[in-house]
């Protein structure tokens, strides 16, 4: 055997002698979710689905729970945005907005289903994303729904932690 086989060989059990697992310490029989779209409680229609599709997404990638529909799932994962806010960040000699940063707030709630328990509540989650105001109204929106995006990359990658690796 190789050095580098003997030496990953080695990493292996001792990684596994610790208990470490891609699960996190979620009780064993959680081994699904699922994620019902978020409550959009903003006025910028649209949200709801760009996130929680950003957060599906960021469950199927991680592979620690497989996503399914609620009547096949050990836990849920509801959400509701509560904010979305633009604040300016710099401007042009003639006082106009140059640049913005986005910030996106959310309440989330995982649930046990088997045991119809609240594993955990995670209020005010919150994650930004900055745009530069392009010089039509058009290529600014585009710019927008851009950091929109990011966030929700962000979010999706900060629910996978929390869920799985909270215990």
């Amino acid at each position: 055997m190789t050095r580098r086989a003997l030496v990953l060989s080695l990493a292996l059990a001792l990684l596994g002698g610790c208990g470490y697992s891609l699960r996190g310490n979620l009780p064993g029989h959680i081994r699904t979710v699922a994620i019902p779209v978020f409550a959009n409680k903003t006025q910028q229609p649209g949200a709801e689905t760009l996130l929680t599709a950003a957060v599906v997404d960021a469950f199927v990638t991680s592979g620690r729970l497989r996503v399914v529909r609620p009547e096949e799932a050990d836990s849920i994962l509801q959400g509701e945005i509560v904010g979305y806010q633009l604040n300016s960040l710099s401007f042009d000699p003639g006082a106009n907005v140059r640049e913005y940063r986005l910030t996106v707030t959310l309440n989330l709630e995982f649930r046990d289903v088997k045991n119809n328990a609240v594993l955990w509540r995670q209020d005010g989650l919150q994650e930004k994303g900055d745009f530069r105001v392009q010089g039509q109204v058009a290529a600014t929106i585009t710019s927008e729904e851009t950091a929109l995006r990011g966030a929700a990359v962000d979010i999706g990658r900060s629910i996978v932690n929390l869920a799985v690796d909270r215990f």
